[in-house]
């Protein structure tokens, strides 16, 4: 005997298979809709968007010099940017980073290593875009200081590393310094291979004279907090230096086994140095 009108609640026909294929792809869609974001490192700081990374490297080397810096902040999301630094002299050299600054939107944080590190003391001054300064084995000059007269009061074996040659360029005189190939190893990079060493300074870019004796007219790191890294076996810029410098700025200081080029010996501390000014900015 049967009933009309109702329909059996077992009776698995194709049209009920067909919805319940239908409604669990809604479900599955639903709950990649729902994935939470990643972390602040991946999408920004809890201030704001991410900043983008600006490296200034110093004398005697070229933007490659942070590569491997380079390849560990973009595995963690950042833009970055590493001009060419002129090395023509502290002013010239500062107003050049300050214009490279003006092109980026948005949040920087502004990394020098060595020579750099005047550079861009003065290139930050007067931007409010750059939120946090990190200084790699660096000069720090303040202002009507030159990185001559801060490595009169802090010698280093720099001061015997390096031959002086007579340039001309367009209308232009001056003279170059360029690092003794025996003191590359010695001085610059001993904590490198020595094969290693002997290609950065058959690569090396000199800096002029005036890079070093022209005095700096801004100390960005009075007014913008900064971070910086001190190389316990720096024979180019002092670990005595560092230290004086990144006290005098109250900077945020780790100190490291390294030599002066940390940033190709040790790129992950000086990569975790910069991500924590970044993420802290």
């Amino acid at each position: 005997m049967t009933v009309s009108g109702i329909r059996g609640p077992l009776l698995d026909t194709p049209r009920r298979r067909r919805r319940r294929r239908i409604t669990a792809a809604g479900c599955a869609i639903a709950a990649l809709c729902a994935v939470p974001t990643g972390p602040a490192d991946a999408k920004g700081t809890a201030n704001g968007p991410k900043p983008t990374i600006v490296l200034v490297h110093g004398a005697f080397a070229d933007g490659s010099s942070w590569n491997g810096v380079i390849q560990r902040l973009e595995r963690h999301g950042y833009t970055v940017m590493a001009p060419a630094n002129p090395l023509r002299g502290l002013h010239s050299d500062a107003a050049y980073i300050a214009s490279v600054l003006k092109s980026v939107k948005g949040p920087v944080v502004l990394a020098g290593h060595s020579y750099g590190g005047a550079v861009i003391s003065t290139a930050a001054a007067g931007n409010p875009h750059v939120k946090a300064l990190v200084y790699v084995n660096a000069l720090m000059p303040d202002v009507g200081e030159s990185g001559m007269a801060l490595s009169a009061r802090f010698p280093s074996a720099l001061a015997n590393a390096t031959n002086s040659v007579p340039y001309r360029a367009g209308g232009t005189t001056g003279t170059d310094l360029y690092l003794k190939p025996d003191k590359v190893h010695t001085v610059f990079a001993a904590c490198l291979p020595a094969a290693q060493a002997n290609l950065l300074g058959i690569t090396q870019r000199p800096a002029a004279t005036t890079a070093f004796s022209e005095k700096a007219g801004a100390a960005a790191w009075k007014s913008i907090p900064s971070w910086a890294l001190v190389g316990r076996q720096d024979k180019t810029v002092t670990p005595e230096q560092e230290r004086f410098e990144a006290r005098r700025a109250h900077s945020h200081t780790v100190e490291i086994d390294t030599c002066h080029v940390s940033l190709i010996a040790r790129p992950d501390a000086v990569a975790d140095l910069i991500r924590k000014a970044a993420s802290t900015s």
